[in-house]
């Protein structure tokens, strides 16, 4: 097949659980003895991307206009016509190239762009986080999970008082691309990647479902290369912990160590691997030489400090739709530690054994866990094939065959 894959994600120096996704797909199928392109944003070349960014075919970099703000945080409230003119720009520069591939598989941030798209063409889309219905994708605010389904209270993710035009604006923003949405996953093929994904929309959109569940994958491949390298190195002296997250509060890493550091063992190293607007802060209120941060890092040094780690730890306090990190974490072989919410509970599936995947209600009963777990334990390797992106994509070939202009049931 010609496939066209799409996403304003791709490319940039530091790309996140998405991007990679796609890449890797790309690959994947690129493997499978498809032809695949790829049509990403005009900011950068495909260069900036370094090894990632070699998919096995031609890069079209055309997408734009995603960062505009419209003044919404400046005003206070969401523009009703902001993300409809969004979605008919992305629409209208796929349709430059759609008519030469057989399929558009599009990753992004623009879910209402298959309103826009032709019934005619085959069109796709993965479904990565809950940007379905809210604005800030992640469904978290003011540090907790949000589960409000009223569209004026989303100003308050604006706004910390929003008056009564701001809250009505908003909810016509809000209520629109709800619509949209909904009209887009009845007209053509949609993927989540997770059901956790599926049930929270259904919150907003009514029942569902809304489309298939192909779970998020890794390079299994990669994995267990640098799994194999790092066996052969000395083992760790001490308990050394992993974390590799972007640095702000849905991320759950300063409630972590708010609630580690005062506990920390003395055979204990924690090693984190990330930037973000908290990363400052952090460094100053927990860095020591127990608690190291090294900022943002390459993949592949990423990859191989959790590989020489005794245990990772994913302290999303956020419903993370189906976290890449956990999934490394558990084809690397390690005891990998996070809470018991979002999407996570469904990679149980993932686990090398029993006892692999240690899901927590709390951030106090997940510390426990670490600092009484035994660093020696080890885990061998999950049932060959699982969560890697060849078995993905043959999922997703069979999603492709089915007739384009309608949605999956």
């Amino acid at each position: 097949m010609r496939i066209l894959i799409a996403s304003e994600d791709i490319p940039y120096p530091n790309m996140g659980g998405l991007a990679k996704h796609a890449l890797n797909l790309a690959r994947a199928l690129v493997r499978a003895g498809h032809k695949v392109d790829l049509l990403g944003n005009d900011e950068h070349p495909i260069s900036v991307c370094g090894e990632e960014g070699n998919f096995g075919g031609h890069f079209i970099g055309e997408l734009n206009g995603f960062h505009a703000g419209w003044k919404e945080v400046s005003l206070g409230m969401y523009m009703p016509l902001k993300r409809t003119v969004l979605a008919k720009r992305f629409a209208s520069i796929i349709m430059r190239h759609a008519p030469n591939y057989d399929v558009v598989h599009y990753h992004g941030h623009v879910p209402n762009v298959a309103l826009f798209i032709p019934e005619s063409i085959n069109f796709i889309q993965t479904r990565h986080d809950q940007g379905s219905d809210c604005f800030r994708h992640t469904r978290f605010r003011n540090g907790e999970v949000c589960s409000t389904l009223v569209p004026g209270d989303c100003a308050h993710c604006l706004t910390e008082k929003p008056n009564a035009v701001q809250r009505t604006v908003s909810a016509i923003a809000v209520s629109r691309y709800r619509d949209e949405v909904a009209k887009s996953f009845r007209r053509h093929k949609t993927v989540f990647v997770s059901d956790l994904l599926q049930k929270n929309l259904s919150r907003t959109l009514g029942p569902g479902p809304w489309g298939a569940t192909v779970h998020n994958f890794v390079d299994r491949t990669l994995l267990e290369e640098i799994r194999e390298a790092a066996s052969r190195l000395p083992p760790p002296a001490g308990f050394h912990v992993f974390i590799a997250s972007k640095l702000y509060p849905a991320k759950g890493i300063e409630k972590f160590l708010q609630a580690l550091t005062p506990r920390l063992p003395a055979h204990m190293r924690l090693t984190i691997v990330g930037d973000g607007g908290d990363e400052t802060r952090l460094r100053k209120m927990f860095e020591s030489s127990q608690v190291q941060f090294l900022g943002w890092c390459p993949p592949d040094k990423t990859l191989k400090l959790a590989a020489a780690s005794s245990a990772v730890v994913v302290p999303s306090v956020c419903e993370e739709s189906c976290a890449t990190t956990v999934l490394e974490g558990l084809f690397l072989g390690k005891p990998t530690f996070a809470l018991q919410r979002g999407g996570t509970p469904e990679l149980v599936a993932y686990q090398a054994a029993p006892g692999q995947l240690r899901l927590h209600p709390d951030m106090a009963s997940l510390v426990d866990d670490l600092i009484a777990f035994d660093p020696q334990t080890q885990f061998g390797f999950a049932p060959e094939g699982l969560g890697s992106a060849d078995l993905a994509a043959q999922k997703l070939l069979h999603i492709y065959r089915l007739p384009p202009g309608h949605s999956i049931r």
